[in-house]
């Protein structure tokens, strides 16, 4: 692995390209059984003049990739930051009209719901249903629905909050 990282560098330096040392990281991927045999045992860099750990998820443009591949890091990023901007959106709506608020709702959630939400085929049942919790949510903000309320009655006018079903 280490003459890897060697062969890479210089293949970038050739290029005209630098490494950042701090921000290189190795993602060894496996199946969830096989997960026990990854090396965790760091590798040292000759060109870098650095220690390489391997990781277990790495984000890439703004997609976070599990070493299973399962993208569990990915949905419970998503999950997290989306119903953070929804407090943050509870707490002025008062102050805002219908319009605006629905505004907010997309930009600030929706927006990140659809973002690479390709990668997210063929994902477990359970992050499909992580996924859609937050654009019901977002609904239940919309229309001031309790979350005791049924949510089927108002997601059937808002068809783009919808995650789609599973195949």
């Amino acid at each position: 692995m280490s003459a890897c990282f060697d062969e890479v560098s210089s293949w970038m330096r050739a290029k005209r390209l630098q490494v950042n040392p701090s921000k290189t990281e190795v993602l060894w991927c496996a199946s969830g059984r096989r997960q026990h045999q990854i090396p965790t045992s760091q590798y040292v860099s000759a060109v870098l003049v650095t220690y390489v750990l391997p990781v277990s998820s790495v984000r890439d443009l703004g997609v976070h990739i599990d070493s299973d591949v399962s993208l569990r890091t990915h949905v419970i990023a998503n999950v997290r930051l989306c119903f953070a901007a929804l407090r943050q959106i509870r707490s002025v709506r008062r102050c805002l009209t219908q319009h605006a608020l629905l505004t907010l709702i997309r930009a600030l959630v929706v927006s990140k719901v659809d973002y690479c939400c390709s990668v997210l085929a063929g994902i477990s049942g359970h992050l499909l249903d992580r996924m859609q919790s937050i654009l019901n949510a977002a609904a239940r903000l919309l229309f001031s629905a309790r979350c005791s309320e049924r949510i089927t009655p108002l997601l059937r006018d808002l068809h783009w909050l919808r995650v789609p079903e599973r195949i």
